[in-house]
């Protein structure tokens, strides 16, 4: 396995503690969940500026850096903020589904109509066992939601999925001078910020002081946000777009593991069966990114 392929699925399974994690924030806290990510991206990005200055380096300079920062700050509370919009209208089922789904698609395509990745055989089948594999792990949505909001609710989680998309095709390309670790501590602040009006408008932001939510935003901040997305960026570096988008699916698959194991969510036969296909789509991806 490469350096940037370990990157990118360390970003995956950190990824994949941010819902225990963001859970049990916005229990103690008692926030929505809208909320909790407009919290994570000022805790994460606040963090890694507050980094970056302590350690004495220089904040971005330029047009192209700040363009960038700026660009992937609002695309960060676009996807956020349409992922949960599309949980509240319908379940977290359909949003998972079709957000996680769809952005691997989405690159894939993308980068098979630039030029840059032709989709050959093995990769439609590695798509396709991913998808089917998170289909089975978070199961279909249930019934009593009008077609209305199911049409809103998958409108806005592929709005949310090509988001994300656009952050994974455009990390390929990186900005001279511009690391990692600056692009996200400011493009989160940013995003954050962008995110407060639509958080305070849905679900209000002041929340229950305690040293428990105050240690699980921390945590929220470092883990899944701050580390992961700078891995991850670091690992856009080399890899390529489809295979970061396909190994981020590790997200539900940790998520899933750490509800049964903390939590004590059973996983059915059928979501077992879906955890295997998707490990199976991460192992292939893996090893045709090291071929």
């Amino acid at each position: 396995m490469s350096v940037s392929t370990l990157y990118l699925v360390l970003s995956g399974l950190l990824w994949g503690t941010g819902g225990l994690i963001g859970t049990l924030f916005g229990r103690a806290a008692g926030l929505s969940a809208l909320a909790v990510a407009a919290y994570r991206l000022l805790a994460g990005g606040g963090l890694l500026v507050a980094f970056l200055t302590l350690a004495g380096c220089r904040w971005p300079t330029g047009r192209a850096a700040w363009t960038r920062i700026a660009v992937n700050g609002l695309l960060s509370a676009l996807f956020q903020g349409c992922y949960f919009a599309a949980i509240a209208l319908t379940s977290v089922s359909l949003a998972t589904l079709v957000t996680i789904g769809g952005t691997p698609v989405i690159v894939a395509v993308a980068e098979h109509a630039r030029g840059r990745r032709a989709l050959g055989r093995a990769g439609l089948i590695t798509i396709a066992l991913a998808l089917a594999g998170l289909g089975l792990l978070v199961g279909l949505p249930g019934g009593g939601f009008s077609e209305t909001a199911v049409l809103a609710s998958t409108g806005l989680a592929l709005l949310s999925a090509a988001g994300f998309a656009a952050v994974t095709l455009i990390g390929t390309s990186p900005v001279a001078d511009l690391d990692e670790l600056t692009l996200n501590g400011f493009g989160f602040s940013l995003g954050g910020i962008a995110l407060l009006p639509l958080a305070a408008l849905l679900g209000g932001l002041s929340f229950r002081p305690s040293f428990a939510a105050a240690g699980l935003l921390a945590a929220l901040g470092i883990g899944p946000t701050a580390v992961a997305y700078t891995l991850y960026f670091r690992g856009l570096r080399k890899a390529s777009a489809s295979s970061a988008a396909l190994l981020s699916l590790l997200e539900p698959l940790t998520a899933a593991v750490l509800a049964a194991l903390v939590l004590g969510n059973r996983l059915s036969p059928t979501g077992i069966a879906g955890a295997v296909m998707l490990l199976a789509a991460v192992v292939r991806t893996v090893r045709a990114e090291s071929a």
